[in-house]
């Protein structure tokens, strides 16, 4: 994984750049969220940026991060021996890049690779499930967000198990 910090935080070049707080503030999982707990993620994240190629993460490894993704599209897909993978979905600009930091066991069930130059804001996971233990009003809410994503993320299997269901 290359990771570039893109941070621009303290650099005075905020102002040509949207900052990660901003970014955080108009990313469509998190609207609504209350100000203070922006700021607990504001505390966690980091803008990041990946070339086309370039893993995300890897199936297996330990997972303690997730993203917000700006830019470009990143490919989530299951490996399979010696075959080709398979490609589950695309995620792009406004899409959540992981949710595995938030459940035992901690680790990814599947591969996200990069296919157009992206940009994400990346977030500390680890950092986070102990804010969450924490302060379990925040927990809550990044659960009830989480919770959408893996939803959507199983429908759009369910309908690509259909599409590929003989007739």
């Amino acid at each position: 994984m290359e990771l570039n910090d893109l941070n621009l935080k303290g650099t005075g070049e905020a102002s040509a750049v949207k900052t990660v707080e901003s970014v955080l503030a108009g990313h469509p999982f998190l609207h609504g969220l209350k100000p203070e707990y922006l700021r607990l993620l504001n505390d966690s994240a980091m803008r990041t940026r990946y070339d086309v190629g370039n893993y995300i993460f890897r199936q297996e490894d330990l997972a303690n991060r997730f993203y917000l993704i700006e830019k470009g599209r990143v490919s989530l897909e299951y490996c399979r021996r010696d075959e080709a993978p398979v490609v589950a979905q695309v995620l792009g600009p406004g899409d959540v890049l992981g949710w595995s930091w938030l459940f035992p066991p901690y680790y990814w069930h599947c591969d996200a690779r990069v296919v157009e130059p992206a940009t994400a804001i990346f977030l500390y996971g680890t950092r986070l499930r102990e804010q969450c233990e924490q302060d379990h009003d925040f927990g809550y809410e990044m659960l009830k967000r989480m919770n959408q994503v893996i939803v959507q993320r199983l429908q759009s299997a369910r309908r690509q198990l259909i599409e590929l269901s003989p007739g």
